[in-house]
């Protein structure tokens, strides 16, 4: 990412708007909350694939259950995007590859902390890495503020300390979130470099290529079990086509900043997918943990949103006064 507070994707003979919206997103609240709509959306179901992840752990285990995750969101986005795989430079395919390798190693890395901790927890040490991306990448005091507070909310959510989880098992869910801050940058990266979803659907078949032995040595033939493939494909569908579809389109209008402060969400949904599906009850401290989240999250979209309405109005008086 070049500048991490400009991720926009200007098309061809389109400048892209003064506030680095995307072309066409128009001013104002749609244009501002279009894009933070897709990271919930986004969010919700990838938080509720992984815990439907976690219940296919015991039939096809976890290199398994991200084999056939990336290889069947492979396989749907290539035949739905149908991406051109000529026309591009050296560039753009050294890119699209680094993202293909960095999903690989997020995903493998998450799936081996779920393993061996609970979802909840282990989302919210994975969340750590957008926090920290949010903080080194933002150019204003204020996202400090919001920052602080996701990482208040993060660590009440874990119970005020994670010395009961496997040491494993954290060490693996830290490492996911590093490569969740690196996702960040290569999929803006990315989406600025290949029209649509189409850099998308190449980055993730590169994943599965590099991941489907690691899957086909633990899981063998466990993988080819039609229940085993169709709780497979769900996950898929729920974990990498539709969210990281959903990333990437917001990601062309959404500053990196903000959007990695969105993902203090994450912990929160996480928490709420694992009481419904894994009968996870929620205490108190986690319920407070998630306002916390909440908090920094509202505040990191209102002091975007306000920024861009006072760029736009500084632009327009520059204007009538020219």
């Amino acid at each position: 990412m070049t500048t991490p507070d400009s991720v926009s994707t200007p098309r061809p003979a389109t400048a892209a708007a003064p506030d680095g919206t995307a072309p066409g997103s128009g001013p104002g609240r749609l244009g501002s909350l279009g894009p933070v709509g897709l990271v919930l959306a986004g969010g919700i179901s990838v938080q509720f694939g992984g815990a439907l992840a976690v219940t296919l752990m015991p039939r096809a285990g976890a290199l398994g259950v991200v084999a056939l995750r990336l290889l069947v969101a492979a396989v749907v986005l290539l035949l739905v995007c149908r991406p051109r795989l000529r026309g591009h430079s050296r560039t753009d395919w050294g890119t699209v590859v680094v993202f293909g390798i960095t999903m690989a190693a997020m995903n493998g890395l998450f799936y081996q902390a779920v393993a061996r901790i609970p979802l909840g927890p282990a989302v919210t040490l994975e969340v750590l890495g957008p926090l920290a991306l949010s903080v080194f990448a933002s150019r204003r005091a204020i996202n400090l503020v919001w920052a602080a507070l996701a990482l208040a909310g993060v660590f009440l959510l874990g119970g005020g300390g994670f010395s009961g989880l496997d040491p494993t098992g954290a060490a693996f869910a830290l490492g996911a979130g590093s490569m969740w801050a690196a996702y960040i940058v290569f999929s803006a990266r990315t989406g600025r470099r290949f029209p649509q979803a189409d850099g998308l659907a190449l980055a993730m078949a590169v994943g599965a290529v590099l991941f489907l032995p690691l899957g086909i040595a633990e899981s063998g033939t466990k993988l080819l079990d039609p229940v085993t493939l169709g709780l497979g494909a769900a996950v898929a569908l729920l974990s990498s086509v539709l969210p990281y579809t959903l990333e990437l389109l917001a990601l062309r209008r959404l500053p990196a900043s903000t959007f990695a402060i969105l993902m203090s969400l994450e912990p929160a949904i996480a928490a709420t997918a694992g009481f419904l599906i894994l009968d996870q009850a929620l205490s108190a401290a986690e319920a407070a943990a998630i306002a916390l989240v909440v908090a920094a999250s509202m505040g990191a979209v209102r002091t975007q949103v306000g920024r861009g309405r006072t760029k736009r109005e500084a632009l327009e008086g520059t204007a009538l006064e020219g």
